[in-house]
């Protein structure tokens, strides 16, 4: 009985008060709040897009970066198309779900079940590569953390679990600062950055490190396409908005449209921003090792202010906590989704069970132990972990469309 007491006081500690289940309706995310909490992979996603982008191009020589302008705009065009596909999405499914109801409804149980299962594995990569960026733009700053990258990653999951067992409501309050100050900080670094390009006031990056391969390929359509391709990492996360309809308050569908809306026209900004500025800057992608790394996004902050000053460390802090962060979009999705597939008896029936802050505990829980098992398989790598990332994402897309389709001609 002691032992259960103390294990009861711990929990309690660490999750916070049993929340009443007739409370449920107070612990739903307003479009403020809902933008940081579901918004946040998506947003956060610029960080690295950009930078698959041009590593990829680099292999056939500098000269080829110049097709990040033209490979960005053609990632913009999808990610406005698919993001207004969710949109009509959101209004005719509010019930949530997202590609797994819309495929399971449309095309059949078996496409709804690769849909369902693509997205529970976007989920678990959205935790391990956010979490895996944001160690990355930490190291950035402070080089000497290079060997600690696997334990800081475990680290970030074990908080942002803790801070999902605590709630909805909660989780929100965490997440939305960080989420807007990292909107703060890229729109002062892009506005600075386009005044210096425009006022003729650009200097290449000088290069802190060791360039990645360059030459060693041709300029192939198959390596536009693999540019492409990576560089469509910043459309991950456009989906979650669809699949938590129901977190919002009343009108929940039009509050997640709105919500949508918004964020596809900020990723649409930042990340064609950052491409644009990186081109001007001269900046190029550079290896990793043991002595440290540093990101495209932290090179170009160094180039825009002039050094490593406090502006420069402000955009730093804010994309590891977006990036980190990120990671919460995938913990409001995947309980969720797992409790609708423990609802078709799919998965196993304790997927449905709510915790005692009225959160879905047991999908957490397996999250978090789904991502640190990736984080240590791989290092904590951010590169190695992205070409495993976009299956999941464009699978579930495909699916969804299709099955919209198939529902519009009905």
């Amino acid at each position: 009985m002691a032992q259960e007491s103390a294990f009861g006081s711990l929990k309690q500690f660490l999750v916070g008060k049993p929340i009443p289940s007739h409370l449920a309706h107070h612990e739903r995310l307003s479009k403020t709040t809902g933008l940081a909490v579901l918004s946040s992979d998506a947003l956060s996603s610029v960080a690295y897009a950009t930078e698959e982008i041009v590593r990829t191009l680099m292999l056939a020589g500098a000269a080829a970066l110049s097709l990040s302008i033209p490979i960005g705009a053609v990632i913009v065009t999808l990610l406005l198309i698919v993001a207004f596909s969710y949109r009509q999405t959101i209004h005719a499914y509010p019930g949530g779900g997202g590609a797994y109801i819309v495929a399971k409804e449309n095309l059949g149980v078996g496409a709804g079940l690769v849909a369902g299962s693509a997205l529970l594995v976007d989920y678990v990569m959205t935790v391990a590569v956010s979490i895996a960026a944001g160690v990355a733009a930490l190291i950035s700053a402070f080089p000497q953390l290079q060997g600690e990258r696997v334990v800081l990653g475990l680290a970030f999951i074990a908080v942002i679990a803790v801070g999902n067992l605590r709630g909805l409501r909660e989780s929100g309050r965490i997440f939305a600062a960080p989420t807007y100050f990292f909107l703060a900080c890229l729109m002062t670094l892009i506005a600075v950055g386009a005044f210096r390009v425009l006022t003729g006031g650009v200097t290449a990056v000088s290069v802190a490190g060791t360039p990645t391969h360059s030459g060693v390929a041709t300029l192939t359509t198959f390596l536009i396409l693999r540019a492409f391709a990576n560089g469509c990492t910043a459309m991950t996360g456009v989906e979650a908005v669809s699949n938590g309809v129901p977190a919002f308050k009343p009108p929940e569908a039009k509050n997640a449209a709105a919500t949508l809306v918004i964020m596809a026209f900020l990723c649409a900004t930042l990340f064609m921003s950052i491409t644009l500025l990186a081109h001007a800057y001269r900046v190029v992608p550079l290896e990793e090792s043991v002595t440290g790394y540093e990101t495209v996004v932290s090179q170009l902050a160094r180039g825009v202010f002039g050094g490593r000053g406090v502006p420069y460390y402000a955009v730093q802090a804010a994309t590891m906590l977006i990036l980190v962060l990120a990671a919460n979009t995938a913990y409001q999705d995947f309980p969720r989704l797992a409790s609708i597939l423990a609802r078709d008896r799919y998965l196993p029936r304790q997927f449905m069970n709510q915790g005692d802050r009225l959160a879905f505990s047991n999908g957490i829980v397996v999250l978090s132990l789904l991502a640190g098992m990736l984080i240590m398989a791989f290092g904590g790598d951010t590169h190695a972990l992205i070409p495993l990332y976009m299956v999941g994402v464009f699978i579930s897309f495909s699916l969804s469309q299709g099955g919209m389709v198939v529902r519009w001609h009905r």
